[in-house]
């Protein structure tokens, strides 16, 4: 018989405190902007007014914050290494009264549980500060040290104890934009503070307290000092307020918006944060000013009862939920149109359309753009210049777009391609009695297409006595359906092209070519621009040189943060040369998880995007017969490189099903 006394061993666990600390440090801290931002806030709920962030090698070897805060006695300065220790919380009640940035007791234990971390501290009161080390959870040491009035903390060699974080970490220039717009955004929340950034001894930021005892006045330095000078007259002050919600902060006028929305603040109770919802609030107030695809500006501060808001949503804090989301997306709307028309910048407008209580956004498609229809025509897709009938149909063809297309088609025709035809031979097949009649011109006004069909992606099926691309396109007609799609007739149906995603596979195809062989032209501009950069996107610029010259860039670093843009390459829409080059800086830096190998498949994918034409945008015959030939000699032509569809297949069965024959 068995010992019934004997005890037996569990299969479950109690985790190690280190344990516990190194994953609870996956969720807090991520990469050296996440030690950057919970110890800048920590800075700030001590009452700091003087903050120095100092870095080495982007973070990775040195993340230390010095501020002039109320510091911490010895014993305060032990215990805050404690996993789930804070001043700032005693009661659940507390969470609805919240005021502070930090509130969940976990940055600092979760910090030193990854990296080597040395606390300096000293209150008013104390003759001497204290020092506190702690390595991967476990206390080092404390001792006496001198020490100014404040706090020092320096976090060395992040993810030193968990190699496989450590690999994740980006190129140096990549963390260290990821830095600076962290310093970006709490030092545009708290302009009576002086915020300065070195990096490898040099200094990238060093703003000084505003002055000005206007809010207002104060934010609108802040802005100028963090941003340039050049947008002094740019900016559109908002202000309004409700019984227990207020709103204030700036705006740009529609003439000053970016390609991506790297500039676009938005905080609560001081807390910044990233709401795409009310984001896109901001947007719909500038109705049809701001193109299509762009982003305006704002800096913009909402004010309301801690009740009425949970910041307490993810360790990293950035997301918050409100208890009337659509109430608050309907009232920022409103005040950025009230201040918009109040200058100006818009038609006379009021208050009307806020009671649609944010229903526009539900509109809104994944990716976050609107669904509206576009308002705003790039420059067109210009072809190039065709033989025969075609040329009547596109004009004289001597427009600067059509110049700069022809570059480009003389680029894709030197670029490694299959020999044509090998991707399109199931879709044109010819007519097996008669030979080929010679076309007449076709216009984009020729004939209506019906549409509502329902299509079927095809692959590529058998592909016997295929006409090569220049002999197909020659030979057939091709119309366009609302400026968004290509029709033209197969033998055995007809064929429907999405004119941007095919446009999007070409450019895509093309810049690989000129990234694998170094070698892209570049069309010179008649007059350079010039644009100013962050630091952080200073050094991404130079990490990325060879390759933004492969693509066809001619870059010139003037002086400090003053870029000079002297050439780009023939695909880039005039007057987009500046929002393409930092929608590419944007890109590169917005792919945390792609591998460093990656690096050439996100700039030729995000060259392709910013450059290609848009939904909605009007090509001729030409144009339309040109882009269908350039699709074809692609690699893979079925689909864009975000895997949508370039073209779809209807059978004549198919169409005999739909009448009932």
């Amino acid at each position: 018989m068995a010992d019934e006394t004997a005890v037996s061993e569990g299969i479950i666990q109690v985790m190690s405190e280190r344990l516990a600390n190194q994953i609870a440090a996956g969720e807090v801290v991520q990469r050296p902007a996440s030690v950057v931002k919970e110890l800048m806030e920590n800075a700030l709920d001590a009452g700091a007014d003087s903050i120095e962030v100092v870095l080495k090698e982007a973070g990775s070897t040195l993340v230390q914050v010095i501020d002039n805060g109320c510091g911490m006695s010895a014993e305060d300065a032990e215990r805050c290494f404690k996993r789930h220790a804070t001043s700032k919380v005693r009661s659940i009640d507390d969470l609805e009264r919240l005021r502070t940035l930090g509130f969940r007791g976990e940055a600092l234990a979760s910090i030193a549980a990854v990296a080597q971390v040395t606390l300096k501290t000293k209150r008013v009161q104390d003759a001497a500060g204290t020092q506190v080390r702690v390595e991967g959870s476990e206390h080092i040491d404390t001792r006496p040290c001198p020490l100014a009035d404040g706090t020092s903390i320096a976090v060395r060699n992040l993810f030193y104890n968990v190699p496989a974080r450590r690999n994740f970490l980006k190129t140096p220039a990549t963390e260290l934009k990821h830095v600076s717009e962290t310093v970006q955004s709490l030092a545009l929340a708290n302009p009576d503070t002086a915020v300065r950034l070195v990096h490898d001894g040099h200094e990238h930021y060093d703003v000084p307290a505003a002055a000005a005892e206007d809010w207002h006045a104060a934010t609108r330095t802040r802005i100028l000092d963090l941003f340039g000078t050049e947008h002094r007259d740019a900016l559109v002050p908002v202000q309004d307020a409700s019984s227990d919600l207020t709103v204030r902060g700036f705006v740009g006028t529609p003439s000053f918006h970016r390609k991506t929305r790297g500039e676009q603040f938005l905080f609560v109770n001081g807390r910044y944060i990233q709401d795409r919802y009310l984001s896109h609030a901001v947007k719909t107030a500038y109705d049809e000013l701001v193109p299509e695809g762009a982003f305006p500006f704002f800096s913009l501060f909402l004010t309301m009862k801690p009740r009425r808001v949970d910041v307490n949503v993810h360790p990293q804090k950035s997301e918050v939920k409100f208890d009337d989301q659509s109430g608050v997306y309907g009232f920022l709307r409103a005040a950025v149109r009230g201040a918009l028309g109040q200058t100006h910048v818009t038609p006379q407008m009021d208050g009307s359309q806020s009671e649609e209580d944010g229903t526009e956004a539900k509109r809104e498609d994944a990716s976050g753009a609107s669904s509206a229809p576009p308002s705003f025509q790039p420059p067109s897709f210009q072809p190039p210049s065709s033989s025969g009938d075609d040329s009547s149909a596109s004009g004289d063809g001597t427009s600067p777009g059509s110049r700069r297309a022809r570059s480009g088609r003389r680029r894709g025709r030197a670029r490694p391609s299959p020999p044509p035809g090998d991707q399109s031979k199931t879709l044109y097949r010819p007519p097996p009695e008669a030979p080929r009649p010679t076309p007449a011109p076709w216009t984009p006004d020729d004939e209506a297409v019906p549409s509502g069909a329902e299509v079927e992606a095809t692959a590529p099926p058998d592909a016997d006595d295929a006409l090569s691309p220049s002999e197909a396109g020659e030979g057939r007609p091709v119309w366009g359906l609302h400026d968004t799609y290509i029709l033209t007739p197969t033998d055995t149906g007809v064929m429907i092209v999405d004119q941007r995603a095919a446009h999007v596979r070409v450019l895509y195809e093309q810049a690989q070519a000129h990234l694998d062989t170094q070698r892209g032209e570049s069309q010179r501009l008649l007059f350079p621009h010039t644009l100013d950069l962050s630091p952080a996107d200073i050094e991404l610029l130079g990490e990325l040189r060879e390759d933004l010259e492969a693509l066809g860039f001619d870059l010139e670093r003037l002086s400090g943060r003053t870029v000079s843009v002297r050439g780009v390459p023939a695909e880039v829409p005039d007057g987009d040369e500046a929002a393409i080059l930092e929608a590419l800086l944007e890109q590169y830096t917005s792919a945390q998880d792609a591998l460093d190998d990656e690096r050439r498949t996100d700039l030729a994918k995000a060259m392709a995007q910013r450059s290609a034409v848009q939904r909605g945008q009007a090509l001729s015959a030409a144009e339309r017969r040109a882009l269908l030939q350039d699709l074809f000699a692609c690699e893979m032509p079925y689909a864009d490189p975000t895997g949508t569809p370039t073209l779809m297949k209807l059978s004549l069965e198919e169409l005999a099903d739909r009448f009932g024959r």
